[in-house]
């Protein structure tokens, strides 16, 4: 088995390719990964075949299992987003200011790629290609280690995408999977500073803690977050009430369901039975 050093020398080797990519190559290899994640359902879907059955096995929850969950629909989902993103303008090279010092010097900012990204997340096997695909966009190689639950999933993804790259004269190490998905790996993973340039952990308050405090690269720090709704006194009571069912029971397991309402207290007497009955 490879090593963590291994890995992240590879991706060190990669970034540097990345970073003196055009947009058009760019553009190109993600709408190459994007057909190739079509062209290798099979072979996805049979490897997540193998994560849900263990995931059910282990009596996993079942918001978990819909997380997990890979099918066409979802592949197709996926394969566009990549698609998306190469529709994206290029951050690289972008110069954000610039002014003139009193001793003739320029002095600006410019976008430039960071090198080598790391991102830790749990059991989405979308997050996979969503995170490729903007770390790639801006010129950065990427080491994903995400949950254990869809870790066949995710080498299998992995896998696809980086023949896709080599496919189109570029790296395959620009997007690497850990060697293991046991919870040590995670603490290896958090030691490589001579390698990976900046972590990003996505999840729950634990994970995001547990990386902060373990880590000896720097982190990007998310918050938990609270997707809130205010309805105003003025508010068309019909609207708001299909606002809030959407938000909240479209999917309640989603990251960006809502959490918290608030009511003005001139309404609330009336529209709360309404939201009830709705709810």
């Amino acid at each position: 088995m490879e090593t963590f050093i291994e890995l992240g020398k590879r991706a060190k080797q990669a970034a540097g390719e990345l970073a003196i990519l055009q947009t058009e190559q760019k553009n190109k290899a993600l709408f190459a990964c994007a057909e190739a994640l079509i062209s290798a359902s099979a072979e996805l879907l049979a490897a997540n075949k193998e994560d849900m059955e263990a995931a059910k096995k282990a009596e996993l929850p079942e918001t978990l299992l819909r997380h997990l969950l890979l099918n066409e629909e979802r592949l197709k989902a996926m394969a566009d987003a990549l698609k998306e993103i190469a529709a994206l303008k290029d951050p690289v090279g972008e110069v954000l200011s610039m002014s003139n010092r009193p001793n003739g010097m320029m002095v600006g900012k410019k976008r430039v790629p960071l090198g080598v990204i790391g991102i830790i997340y749990e059991a989405r096997p979308s997050v996979t290609t969503d995170a490729f695909g903007l770390c790639f966009k801006a010129g950065n190689a990427v080491i994903l280690r995400g949950g254990s639950d869809a870790y066949h999933t995710n080498c299998a993804i992995v896998k696809v995408l980086g023949k896709a790259l080599e496919a189109s004269g570029i790296c395959g190490a620009a997007v690497q999977i850990p060697p293991a998905a046991d919870r040590e790996s995670v603490g290896e993973l958090l030691q490589l500073d001579k390698y990976i340039d900046v972590l990003i952990p996505r999840g729950g308050a634990g994970l995001i803690q547990y990386v902060t405090e373990n880590s000896k690269i720097p982190v990007i720090q998310t918050s938990v977050g609270n997707c809130h709704i205010f309805v105003d006194r003025t508010v068309n009571y019909e609207m708001a009430l299909n606002i809030i069912e959407n938000a909240k029971l479209q999917c309640m397991d989603a990251c960006n369901a809502a959490e918290s309402l608030i009511v003005h207290s001139r309404i609330a007497e009336e529209f709360l039975p309404m939201l009830y009955e709705r709810l």
